[in-house]
């Protein structure tokens, strides 16, 4: 229960919120609110006192070493997304189907780490390997240039709109986002919104460009080193090891821009 309730506090533009938020590195602000959305839900907390469960014990799936647990190790939360986003974004990754799907979930078994903890772990080199393939190539599409620059364009304007008494935060957790992007394009940056959503690629410098809006700042390095048997597999395999380390070194550096201004 905990680990379903993890992302009821999510906002509209999820991620892009975090950058809002000044919380383009770790991206956890927008968990905070679990506890109070949990606990201002009268038909969850008449569930959880029928059932005689403490909201203290689903408020927070951190607390579940397999629900969750610290970069790079192997959590349902991580598991989950990255299959996830890996078949319904077959043509970035090309590496999984149903087919390989089930065969990552049937490898997979409770296994005690380095830190004598319970953490999700593979029976297999070879599908412990094709997982951090696919887990680091998703890891640079959430965090490339153009990823950085949507994520920061959108909680610019998001900003904007809440100074300018247009929006509120709470507009965030009530409104559909397909309603916010309707206001959006009502607003006097409906021109800016367009530019960026039609734009196939964005522009990079290595220094700040002058008079367009740009984007200089760093995101959440996601990578996972899952446990082989116990071991984590980048000490088994080196194949797996130059996979995560090419993620980890991937170049945030570069100013990110569009011509226009915001």
């Amino acid at each position: 229960m905990s680990g379903l309730f993890h992302d009821i506090s999510t906002p509209a533009f999820k991620h892009c919120i975090d950058f809002l938020n000044n919380d383009a590195e770790k991206q956890e602000s927008t968990e905070e609110l679990t506890y109070e959305v949990l606990l201002n839900s009268k038909e969850i907390m008449t569930l959880l006192a029928r059932d005689g469960i403490e909201l203290k014990d689903v408020a927070d799936y951190h607390i579940y070493p397999i629900a969750d647990n610290d970069s790079p190790k192997l959590s349902a939360d991580r598991l989950e997304y990255t299959l996830s986003n890996a078949y319904f974004n077959q043509f970035i990754t090309n590496l999984v189907d149903k087919d390989g799907i089930e065969e990552i979930y049937n490898n997979i078994t409770i296994q005690e780490n380095e830190n004598k903890e319970i953490e999700l772990g593979f029976m297999t080199k070879a599908v412990a390997r094709k997982f951090v393939k696919m887990a680091s190539k998703l890891s640079i599409c959430y965090r490339e240039d153009k990823t950085r620059f949507s994520n920061q364009f959108i909680a610019d304007i998001v900003k904007k709109l809440v100074e300018e008494g247009v929006l509120k935060i709470a507009d965030l957790y009530a409104k559909k986002e397909s309603e916010i992007v309707d206001i959006i394009r009502s607003s006097k940056y409906s021109e800016q919104f367009r530019i960026w959503e039609n734009a196939k690629e964005v522009k990079l410098s290595k220094t700040e460009p002058k008079e367009v809006y740009f984007v200089h700042t760093r995101a959440k390095v996601r990578f996972i080193d899952p446990l082989f048997n116990g071991e984590r597999i980048s000490s088994a395999c080196k194949i797996a090891k130059n996979m995560i380390e090419k993620n980890k070194n991937f170049d945030m550096s570069n100013y990110v821009y569009l011509d226009f201004k915001l």
